[in-house]
Protein backbone atom coordinates (compact mmCIF):
# COMPACT_ATOMS: atom_id res chain seq x y z
CA UNK A 1 0.00 0.00 0.00
CA UNK A 2 1.21 3.32 -0.95
CA UNK A 3 2.44 5.80 1.61
CA UNK A 4 2.69 8.86 -1.17
CA UNK A 5 1.06 12.22 0.70
CA UNK A 6 -2.00 13.16 -1.69
CA UNK A 7 -0.13 16.10 -4.03
CA UNK A 8 -2.05 18.95 -2.95
CA UNK A 9 -1.32 18.34 0.65
CA UNK A 10 2.16 17.72 -0.18
CA UNK A 11 2.52 21.01 -2.22
CA UNK A 12 1.03 22.65 1.11
CA UNK A 13 3.93 21.33 3.44
CA UNK A 14 6.60 21.64 1.52
CA UNK A 15 6.67 24.72 1.36
CA UNK A 16 6.74 25.17 4.70
CA UNK A 17 8.69 22.24 6.10
CA UNK A 18 12.17 22.57 7.45
CA UNK A 19 15.08 20.93 6.03
CA UNK A 20 16.07 20.31 9.69
CA UNK A 21 16.05 21.11 13.20
CA UNK A 22 13.61 19.14 16.07
CA UNK A 23 10.16 19.30 13.87
CA UNK A 24 12.05 17.50 10.58
CA UNK A 25 10.95 14.17 11.62
CA UNK A 26 7.00 14.88 11.88
CA UNK A 27 4.53 14.56 9.22
CA UNK A 28 1.34 16.43 8.87
CA UNK A 29 1.38 19.07 11.65
CA UNK A 30 -1.12 21.12 9.13
CA UNK A 31 -2.21 24.59 9.85
CA UNK A 32 -4.76 24.96 12.57
CA UNK A 33 -5.61 22.02 13.05
CA UNK A 34 -9.07 22.31 13.14
CA UNK A 35 -11.59 23.89 10.86
CA UNK A 36 -13.16 24.92 14.14
CA UNK A 37 -10.09 27.05 15.30
CA UNK A 38 -9.21 28.15 12.13
CA UNK A 39 -13.23 29.80 11.63
CA UNK A 40 -12.53 31.23 15.21
CA UNK A 41 -8.91 33.14 14.35
CA UNK A 42 -10.76 34.26 10.69
CA UNK A 43 -13.65 35.62 12.49
CA UNK A 44 -11.28 37.78 15.03
CA UNK A 45 -9.45 38.76 11.78
CA UNK A 46 -11.95 40.47 9.80
CA UNK A 47 -12.13 43.44 12.52
CA UNK A 48 -9.62 44.64 9.80
CA UNK A 49 -11.99 44.60 6.56
CA UNK A 50 -14.81 45.80 8.71
CA UNK A 51 -16.59 45.56 12.13
CA UNK A 52 -20.03 45.01 10.49
CA UNK A 53 -18.37 41.82 8.77
CA UNK A 54 -16.95 40.77 12.16
CA UNK A 55 -20.32 41.52 13.45
CA UNK A 56 -22.44 39.94 11.56
CA UNK A 57 -20.18 36.58 11.64
CA UNK A 58 -19.77 36.59 14.93
CA UNK A 59 -23.31 36.87 15.55
CA UNK A 60 -23.82 33.20 13.82
CA UNK A 61 -21.88 31.58 16.88
CA UNK A 62 -24.13 30.15 19.51
CA UNK A 63 -23.15 31.41 22.93
CA UNK A 64 -22.76 28.28 25.87
CA UNK A 65 -24.08 29.43 29.10
CA UNK A 66 -20.99 29.45 31.23
CA UNK A 67 -20.37 25.60 31.14
CA UNK A 68 -17.55 25.83 33.85
CA UNK A 69 -19.53 27.46 36.98
CA UNK A 70 -21.85 24.16 37.66
CA UNK A 71 -18.06 22.85 38.85
CA UNK A 72 -16.89 22.97 42.06
CA UNK A 73 -13.35 24.86 42.05
CA UNK A 74 -11.91 21.85 44.16
CA UNK A 75 -13.24 19.39 41.54
CA UNK A 76 -11.34 21.36 38.75
CA UNK A 77 -7.28 20.70 37.28
CA UNK A 78 -4.88 23.28 38.86
CA UNK A 79 -4.35 26.01 36.78
CA UNK A 80 -0.70 25.88 35.42
CA UNK A 81 1.73 28.02 37.77
CA UNK A 82 3.44 30.00 35.55
CA UNK A 83 6.77 32.52 36.04
CA UNK A 84 6.51 36.03 36.56
CA UNK A 85 6.16 38.08 33.39
CA UNK A 86 5.03 34.97 31.14
CA UNK A 87 1.96 33.81 29.36
CA UNK A 88 0.05 30.43 30.74
CA UNK A 89 -0.82 28.24 27.64
CA UNK A 90 -4.58 28.20 26.55
CA UNK A 91 -6.29 25.22 26.60
CA UNK A 92 -9.32 24.79 24.31
CA UNK A 93 -11.39 21.55 24.22
CA UNK A 94 -13.22 20.94 20.96
CA UNK A 95 -15.90 18.97 20.26
CA UNK A 96 -18.21 17.35 17.44
CA UNK A 97 -21.30 16.62 18.56
CA UNK A 98 -24.86 15.94 16.12
CA UNK A 99 -26.08 19.01 17.04
CA UNK A 100 -24.66 22.10 18.89
CA UNK A 101 -26.58 23.58 21.84
CA UNK A 102 -28.82 26.75 21.15
CA UNK A 103 -27.74 30.21 22.56
CA UNK A 104 -27.27 28.98 26.53
CA UNK A 105 -31.08 27.65 26.40
CA UNK A 106 -30.52 24.58 28.72
CA UNK A 107 -33.97 22.85 27.24
CA UNK A 108 -31.85 22.19 24.08
CA UNK A 109 -29.89 19.75 25.87
CA UNK A 110 -31.13 16.51 27.45
CA UNK A 111 -30.19 14.19 28.91
CA UNK A 112 -29.32 10.95 26.93
CA UNK A 113 -29.88 12.69 23.36
CA UNK A 114 -26.38 13.90 22.23
CA UNK A 115 -22.51 11.88 22.66
CA UNK A 116 -19.60 13.45 20.92
CA UNK A 117 -18.29 11.71 17.73
CA UNK A 118 -14.84 13.89 18.24
CA UNK A 119 -13.08 15.39 20.68
CA UNK A 120 -9.89 17.45 20.00
CA UNK A 121 -7.90 19.06 23.53
CA UNK A 122 -5.83 21.93 21.71
CA UNK A 123 -3.48 23.89 23.55
CA UNK A 124 -1.76 27.26 22.13
CA UNK A 125 1.45 27.81 23.81
CA UNK A 126 1.76 30.24 26.38
CA UNK A 127 4.79 31.91 24.01
CA UNK A 128 2.12 31.11 21.16
CA UNK A 129 5.16 29.50 19.26
CA UNK A 130 3.57 26.70 18.77
CA UNK A 131 0.08 24.46 19.56
CA UNK A 132 -0.50 20.71 19.81
CA UNK A 133 -3.71 19.04 19.42
CA UNK A 134 -4.56 15.74 21.13
CA UNK A 135 -7.81 13.26 20.05
CA UNK A 136 -9.51 10.93 22.39
CA UNK A 137 -10.94 8.70 20.99
CA UNK A 138 -15.00 8.54 22.06
CA UNK A 139 -14.87 4.82 23.09
CA UNK A 140 -11.94 5.85 25.78
CA UNK A 141 -12.65 4.17 29.11
CA UNK A 142 -12.84 6.27 31.60
CA UNK A 143 -13.91 7.81 34.94
CA UNK A 144 -17.22 9.98 34.39
CA UNK A 145 -17.40 12.18 38.00
CA UNK A 146 -20.26 11.03 39.23
CA UNK A 147 -21.08 8.26 37.25
CA UNK A 148 -18.40 5.71 37.39
CA UNK A 149 -16.34 4.44 34.52
CA UNK A 150 -17.70 4.82 31.08
CA UNK A 151 -16.56 5.80 27.45
CA UNK A 152 -15.87 9.40 27.16
CA UNK A 153 -18.39 10.09 25.02
CA UNK A 154 -20.95 9.70 27.59
CA UNK A 155 -20.28 12.48 29.39
CA UNK A 156 -21.96 14.66 27.30
CA UNK A 157 -25.01 12.60 26.96
CA UNK A 158 -25.18 12.46 31.18
CA UNK A 159 -24.47 15.72 31.61
CA UNK A 160 -23.27 18.46 28.54
CA UNK A 161 -20.14 20.29 28.19
CA UNK A 162 -19.80 20.83 31.99
CA UNK A 163 -19.38 17.38 32.62
CA UNK A 164 -17.63 16.88 29.52
CA UNK A 165 -14.87 19.60 30.88
CA UNK A 166 -14.80 17.90 34.16
CA UNK A 167 -13.98 14.25 32.45
CA UNK A 168 -11.03 15.24 30.40
CA UNK A 169 -9.45 17.31 33.11
CA UNK A 170 -9.88 14.52 35.20
CA UNK A 171 -8.27 12.59 32.89
CA UNK A 172 -5.47 14.67 31.65
CA UNK A 173 -4.79 16.88 35.00
CA UNK A 174 -4.97 19.88 32.76
CA UNK A 175 -7.51 22.98 33.26
CA UNK A 176 -9.81 23.95 30.49
CA UNK A 177 -9.97 27.28 29.45
CA UNK A 178 -12.78 27.24 26.83
CA UNK A 179 -14.86 24.57 24.95
CA UNK A 180 -16.29 24.92 21.31
CA UNK A 181 -19.26 22.70 20.32
CA UNK A 182 -19.33 22.13 16.35
CA UNK A 183 -22.00 20.36 14.38
CA UNK A 184 -20.58 17.40 13.30
CA UNK A 185 -22.62 17.08 10.26
CA UNK A 186 -22.62 20.24 9.16
CA UNK A 187 -18.67 20.09 8.12
CA UNK A 188 -20.46 18.25 5.44
CA UNK A 189 -21.77 22.06 3.95
CA UNK A 190 -18.57 23.21 4.79
CA UNK A 191 -16.49 20.41 2.55
CA UNK A 192 -19.47 21.60 -0.29
CA UNK A 193 -18.28 25.17 0.13
CA UNK A 194 -14.87 25.09 -0.49
CA UNK A 195 -15.30 22.83 -3.13
CA UNK A 196 -14.26 19.71 -1.33
CA UNK A 197 -11.29 18.26 -0.32
CA UNK A 198 -8.89 15.44 -1.49
CA UNK A 199 -7.78 12.40 0.90
CA UNK A 200 -5.33 9.56 0.16
CA UNK A 201 -7.07 6.44 0.15
CA UNK A 202 -5.07 3.39 1.73
CA UNK A 203 -8.35 1.24 0.21
CA UNK A 204 -10.82 1.33 -2.32
CA UNK A 205 -14.09 1.81 -0.14
CA UNK A 206 -18.44 2.75 -1.00
CA UNK A 207 -19.32 6.35 0.32
CA UNK A 208 -22.09 8.11 0.46
CA UNK A 209 -23.58 4.80 -2.37
CA UNK A 210 -20.54 5.82 -4.11
CA UNK A 211 -18.05 3.39 -5.19
CA UNK A 212 -14.19 5.28 -4.73
CA UNK A 213 -11.25 3.79 -5.69
CA UNK A 214 -8.40 4.28 -3.26
CA UNK A 215 -5.40 7.08 -3.82
CA UNK A 216 -5.53 10.72 -4.02
CA UNK A 217 -9.58 11.06 -4.18
CA UNK A 218 -11.77 14.45 -4.34
CA UNK A 219 -15.03 14.10 -1.90
CA UNK A 220 -17.89 15.71 -1.79
CA UNK A 221 -19.48 16.79 1.92
CA UNK A 222 -21.42 13.82 1.90
CA UNK A 223 -19.09 11.56 1.54
CA UNK A 224 -16.52 13.21 3.53
CA UNK A 225 -18.70 12.69 6.12
CA UNK A 226 -19.41 9.16 5.08
CA UNK A 227 -16.13 8.63 5.79
CA UNK A 228 -15.29 10.31 9.26
CA UNK A 229 -18.09 8.39 10.41
CA UNK A 230 -17.20 4.98 9.57
CA UNK A 231 -16.20 3.01 12.17
CA UNK A 232 -17.81 -0.82 12.16
CA UNK A 233 -15.87 -1.86 8.96
CA UNK A 234 -12.64 -0.74 9.71
CA UNK A 235 -10.01 -2.78 11.03
CA UNK A 236 -8.70 -0.72 14.28
CA UNK A 237 -12.31 0.42 14.81
CA UNK A 238 -12.41 3.68 16.68
CA UNK A 239 -8.71 3.90 16.05
CA UNK A 240 -9.31 4.19 12.20
CA UNK A 241 -12.36 6.16 12.84
CA UNK A 242 -9.47 8.96 15.03
CA UNK A 243 -7.92 9.09 11.57
CA UNK A 244 -10.27 9.31 9.46
CA UNK A 245 -11.80 12.92 11.34
CA UNK A 246 -8.15 14.02 11.71
CA UNK A 247 -7.69 13.60 7.59
CA UNK A 248 -10.91 14.90 6.90
CA UNK A 249 -9.82 18.29 9.28
CA UNK A 250 -6.37 18.09 7.27
CA UNK A 251 -7.72 18.12 3.69
CA UNK A 252 -10.46 21.16 4.66
CA UNK A 253 -7.60 23.21 6.04
CA UNK A 254 -5.22 22.24 2.80
CA UNK A 255 -8.32 23.00 0.39
CA UNK A 256 -8.72 26.47 1.46
CA UNK A 257 -5.71 27.36 1.40
CA UNK A 258 -4.77 25.93 -1.91
CA UNK A 259 -8.34 26.58 -3.87
CA UNK A 260 -8.20 30.58 -3.89
CA UNK A 261 -10.71 30.82 -0.40
CA UNK A 262 -8.53 33.21 1.53
CA UNK A 263 -7.96 35.32 -1.11
CA UNK A 264 -11.38 35.80 -2.65
CA UNK A 265 -13.62 38.41 -0.38
CA UNK A 266 -17.03 36.78 -1.67
CA UNK A 267 -15.55 33.10 -1.18
CA UNK A 268 -13.99 33.49 2.36
CA UNK A 269 -17.05 35.68 3.51
CA UNK A 270 -19.54 32.51 2.17
CA UNK A 271 -17.04 29.99 3.87
CA UNK A 272 -16.95 31.52 7.11
CA UNK A 273 -20.78 32.06 7.32
CA UNK A 274 -20.91 28.28 6.76
CA UNK A 275 -18.62 27.29 9.24
CA UNK A 276 -19.52 29.76 12.14
CA UNK A 277 -23.33 28.33 12.26
CA UNK A 278 -21.78 25.23 12.84
CA UNK A 279 -20.42 26.47 16.46
CA UNK A 280 -20.90 26.74 19.93
CA UNK A 281 -19.04 28.26 22.38
CA UNK A 282 -18.78 29.33 26.39
CA UNK A 283 -19.54 33.04 27.01
CA UNK A 284 -16.24 33.49 28.30
CA UNK A 285 -14.84 33.12 24.90
CA UNK A 286 -15.59 36.60 23.71
CA UNK A 287 -15.22 37.51 19.72
CA UNK A 288 -12.31 40.75 21.78
CA UNK A 289 -10.75 37.34 22.86
CA UNK A 290 -11.01 35.75 19.81
CA UNK A 291 -9.42 38.40 18.08
CA UNK A 292 -6.31 38.76 20.69
CA UNK A 293 -5.75 35.28 20.34
CA UNK A 294 -5.78 35.21 16.50
CA UNK A 295 -3.74 38.26 16.80
CA UNK A 296 -0.73 36.66 19.07
CA UNK A 297 -0.95 33.66 16.68
CA UNK A 298 -0.16 35.74 13.46
CA UNK A 299 3.89 34.21 13.31
CA UNK A 300 2.23 30.37 13.38
CA UNK A 301 3.00 28.25 10.43
CA UNK A 302 1.60 24.25 9.93
CA UNK A 303 5.30 23.39 11.19
CA UNK A 304 4.42 24.66 14.30
CA UNK A 305 1.36 22.85 14.89
CA UNK A 306 1.49 19.03 16.35
CA UNK A 307 -1.73 16.47 15.83
CA UNK A 308 -1.37 13.50 18.01
CA UNK A 309 -3.67 11.20 19.21
CA UNK A 310 -3.98 9.95 23.15
CA UNK A 311 -1.66 6.74 23.77
CA UNK A 312 -3.61 4.04 23.97
CA UNK A 313 -2.84 0.32 25.02
CA UNK A 314 -5.79 -1.61 22.69
CA UNK A 315 -9.48 -2.63 23.12
CA UNK A 316 -11.10 -4.09 25.41
CA UNK A 317 -14.52 -5.54 26.72
CA UNK A 318 -16.15 -3.76 29.59
CA UNK A 319 -18.12 -5.59 32.07
CA UNK A 320 -21.43 -4.59 30.59
CA UNK A 321 -19.98 -5.94 27.33
CA UNK A 322 -19.10 -2.71 25.57
CA UNK A 323 -16.58 -2.63 22.99
CA UNK A 324 -13.94 0.18 24.68
CA UNK A 325 -10.76 1.82 23.72
CA UNK A 326 -8.53 1.63 27.17
CA UNK A 327 -6.06 4.37 27.80
CA UNK A 328 -2.54 3.67 28.29
CA UNK A 329 -1.89 5.32 31.28
CA UNK A 330 1.82 4.50 31.91
CA UNK A 331 2.25 5.82 28.01
CA UNK A 332 -0.30 9.21 28.27
CA UNK A 333 1.30 10.18 31.92
CA UNK A 334 4.19 11.71 30.97
CA UNK A 335 2.32 13.61 27.67
CA UNK A 336 -0.75 14.35 29.88
CA UNK A 337 2.09 16.13 32.45
CA UNK A 338 3.84 18.03 29.40
CA UNK A 339 0.57 19.22 28.67
CA UNK A 340 0.05 20.54 32.25
CA UNK A 341 3.05 22.48 32.30
CA UNK A 342 3.18 23.72 28.50
CA UNK A 343 6.08 21.30 27.80
CA UNK A 344 4.80 19.98 24.94
CA UNK A 345 6.98 20.57 22.05
CA UNK A 346 10.26 19.64 24.66
CA UNK A 347 8.23 16.54 25.44
CA UNK A 348 8.34 15.56 21.42
CA UNK A 349 11.41 16.25 20.49
CA UNK A 350 12.95 14.42 23.55
CA UNK A 351 10.71 11.68 22.71
CA UNK A 352 9.64 11.40 18.93
CA UNK A 353 7.82 7.93 19.42
CA UNK A 354 5.74 8.62 22.08
CA UNK A 355 2.47 9.60 20.42
CA UNK A 356 1.00 8.60 17.42
CA UNK A 357 0.66 11.24 14.51
CA UNK A 358 -1.83 10.94 11.79
CA UNK A 359 -0.44 8.61 8.65
CA UNK A 360 0.13 9.82 5.11
CA UNK A 361 -2.79 7.74 4.04
CA UNK A 362 -6.02 6.07 6.37
CA UNK A 363 -8.14 2.88 5.86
Amino acid sequence: MSDERAPLLDDLLAAEEPSGGRRSGRRWRVALVSVVVIALVLVAGTAAAGLWVRHRLASNIETLADPFSPIAEVDRAPAQVVAPGEDPATNVLVLGSDSRISAGDPSQWEVGAQRTDAMMLIQISGDREDVSVMSIPRDSWVEIPGYGENKINAAFSFGGPSLTIQTVETLTGVRIDHVVVADFESFSDITDAIGGVIINLKEPTTLAGTYVEAGSQQLNGEQALAFARERKSLPNGDFDRVKRQQAWMRAMVASVLNNGVLSDPGRLYDFLTTVTRTLAVDEGFTIDEMQSLALSLSGIHSTDITFMTVPTAGTGTSADGQSIVLIDEVAAAPLFEAYQNDTVEEYLAANPDAVSLLPATVN
